[in-house]
């Protein structure tokens, strides 16, 4: 029988991760993909990466325009407000038999309201998470309660998207979409990569990419500074920044990243590398800095460190190629001293990612092509 999947994406990590999904997806025979770009795509201050999913084949049915230059906590309620009745318009026009989601973000949350309301079921992949400290941790959780089936990466997630009162029959271990990425792609070699990029890379080099953590009383402001004044100290390091999300403090920071790259020839900014340059990246510098969920789900697949900074990650499993360290100068600069030295650079060999769980994409597909949806609306609360 054959089924509309909606796709609702609103940042370029998220959509990297749905990407081989919503290409699955698209050569079923059963199923019929519908797309739906929000948030950051739509924006020229986040790369308009709508432009990439169109590149990658993919026709985009309606783009829900949500974000102004805002990025208050008011600016972004405003756009939450935006993204709710934009979105419920677009799945009105649409009438999916299903609506497909990834992740914690506020562009996601507001969608699968809209589909609430509209009686439509939510499929929603990577729940179960913990990132203590940002409210998309909140909204992750909020988000599993309003969806029907749920796709996770780790024995452990899934059995606390069960814990939240989901049943045990629509929670599905399929792992990791971001490893199934890695595995997919021909990833440029380093005098490729130069030449995309126009960098010439140094004895060492690290990819940094710092988001606003909203949870905290230190201010993302005062967090970058730290961080900036860590990797000062550095030499002889090629530095490439890749610009954070459109949370409360983001502009902020992105305008810091400008004027400290304007500054030190050693250092450069992209607002979006699209996949194939990102993964590159991972795989020809000596490790990554900051506190993107990357670091620690993709980038051990590289046999590559992590220095993750604070909390906005925290509570995510992670494997010991991860540096934990606080949002200090002192504390990030010996940490990066640990990912840079030959004792850690040799420990890597023996790494294995947790999230790697096979092909996710496939497993993903074949269950929503087969189950029946309309056994799924009404759900109860499943006690433990």
């Amino acid at each position: 029988m054959s089924r509309k999947i909606c796709v609702i994406t609103g940042s370029r990590a998220e959509y990297g991760l749905l990407r081989w999904v919503m290409q699955g997806i698209m050569d079923h025979p059963d199923l019929t993909l519908q797309l739906i770009a929000t948030g950051m795509h739509l924006s020229e201050d986040f790369g308009m990466t709508v432009d990439e999913i169109e590149k990658d084949g993919f026709k985009v049915d309606f783009k829900v325009e949500i974000l102004d230059n805002n990025d208050s906590a008011v600016g972004i309620a405003g756009a939450m407000s935006r993204g709710l009745s934009g979105v419920a318009e677009a799945l009105d026009d649409l009438k999916p038999d299903l609506v497909l989601v990834l992740g914690d973000r506020y562009e996601i949350f507001v969608s699968v309201a809209a589909a609430l309301v509209a009686k439509i079921p939510v499929a929603h992949i990577h729940g179960g998470e913990l990132t203590i400290g940002a409210y998309d941790d909140a909204f992750r959780h909020a988000i599993t309660k309003m969806s029907h089936l749920h796709f996770v990466a780790t024995e452990e997630y899934k059995n606390r998207v069960i814990q939240l009162g989901e049943n045990p029959n629509s929670v599905f271990l399929v792992g990791g979409l971001g490893i199934e990425t890695i595995k997919n792609l021909k990833l440029l070699d380093q005098e490729e990569l130069e030449k995309a990029l126009n960098v010439k890379f140094k004895e060492k080099s690290l990819l940094i990419t710092f988001h606003p953590t909203t949870l905290d009383e230190q201010t993302p402001r005062a967090q970058m500074q730290e961080l900036l004044n860590a990797v000062d100290k550095l030499s002889n390091v090629t530095l490439i920044f890749t610009l954070p999300n459109a949370d409360t403090g983001g502009r902020e920071i992105i305008k810091m990243i400008h004027d400290y790259v304007g500054k030190n020839p050693n250092a450069y900014a992209f607002t979006s590398l699209g996949q194939l340059k990102y993964l590159s990246c991972i795989a020809q510098v000596n490790g990554v800095v900051g506190n993107s969920s990357s670091g620690i789900l993709e980038v051990p697949s590289f046999k590559k460190g992590t220095v993750n900074i604070g909390d906005r990650q925290k509570g995510r499993i992670r494997t010991t190629s991860v540096i934990d360290c606080e949002t200090n100068k002192k504390s990030i600069s010996k940490a990066i001293e640990t990912l840079l030295s030959e004792q850690f650079k040799n420990s890597l060999n023996s790494v294995k990612n947790p999230f790697d769980q096979g092909n996710s994409s496939a497993k993903i597909v074949e269950l929503i092509s087969g189950i029946n949806l309309q056994q799924i609306v009404k759900k109860t609360f499943y006690d433990l």
